[in-house]
């Protein structure tokens, strides 16, 4: 058994209300670690175990590896993870929670991620965040559920970070005879390198991520992400952190599930009726999930924004 569900795929008379076509959603919210991540993370894991890995290493201290942490406790395999020091209390509670060894490390990712590496010995197996073409192949497996449904979606949207679940989507798209099916990549204002790198027709780093939705905090994107741009329809939208804190909010109400603004930046596709959805009447929502965020910190990061708009 793998060590993803099966999630759940609605129709959402909310969403498509407020979208005026037919909204459907992929719930990987429903995920026991919280998001999409233990797919292509959990089949990454049992492939390093089949070889022979003794311990996991990871350098995220966000859904990933809280997913790495999940595979290990289930496989009986230690995990490692270095963490930047600005991890939230939330999240360094849920990887003790999964027994992981954590590591507090650099003032960002990238810091903490060249720690991990350096820490890396024979018998260990390295789990990246998004760059891997084992976490895209596992990730393919929700498009694999989506084919054995009636669902034919006109379209998909999706929220981009560093791009492992824009690549496991189109992957699973591109194998299940979907190829025709564009995907809605969606980003916030501050950590939209997967838009820069669209428009400038290469990868471009960004300085900094300034967006709140720290899921989506890659400053680049992994080099298939944008090699898929051009073999497959993709559509790049941006939206503010306002409207992903606000579609979190609106998707509570409607649906009892409490999502990451990372998630709440594709919801707000359909909450805002985004012009790009004009023409197509199924859309396909993925509703990525996120396990990091509270209601207080969501709410809390609304009235800052608030607060500099008053400023």
């Amino acid at each position: 058994m793998p060590l993803h569900i099966e999630t759940p795929l609605i129709a959402s008379q909310a969403l498509s209300t407020a979208a005026g076509c037919s909204v459907w959603l992929k719930l990987e919210a429903l995920q026991a670690p919280g998001s999409f991540k233990i797919r292509g993370i959990g089949a990454a894991c049992e492939e390093y175990s089949r070889r022979g890995a003794r311990r996991f290493v990871s350098s995220s201290g966000g859904n990933a590896g809280l997913a790495v942490a999940y595979a290990g406790r289930q496989l009986s395999i230690p995990v490692t993870v270095v963490v930047p020091e600005t991890t939230s209390a939330r999240a360094m509670d849920l990887l003790q929670r999964e027994d992981a060894e954590i590591i507090v490390h650099g003032d960002s990712w990238h810091e903490a991620n060249a720690l991990a590496l350096s820490m890396i010995e024979k018998a260990d197996a390295f789990l990246h965040p998004f760059d891997d073409p084992l976490l895209w192949h596992g990730h393919a497996s929700l498009i694999d559920e989506l084919a054995s449904s009636t669902l034919v979606p006109d379209a998909v949207v999706l929220s981009v970070g560093g791009g492992g679940l824009l690549c496991g989507v189109i992957e699973g798209l591109q194998r299940n005879g979907l190829a025709q099916v564009p995907v809605i990549a969606v980003e916030t204002e501050g950590a939209a390198s997967f838009n820069r790198s669209l428009r400038a027709g290469e990868l471009v780093e960004l300085e900094k991520i300034t967006s709140i939705a720290t899921s989506l905090g890659a400053k680049r994107v992994c080099d298939r992400a944008l090699q898929w741009s051009r073999e497959h329809s993709i559509h790049s939208l941006v939206v503010s952190d306002r409207v992903a804190l606000s579609a979190c909010e609106r998707f509570l109400a409607d649906h009892r599930l409490l999502v990451e603004p990372a998630c709440g930046a594709s919801l707000a596709v359909a909450y805002d009726a985004a012009p790009l959805l004009q023409g197509f009447a199924k859309v396909l929502f993925i509703v990525c999930g996120g396990a990091t965020a509270t209601i207080d910190q969501i709410r809390a990061w609304s009235a800052s924004l608030g607060q500099e708009n008053s400023d």
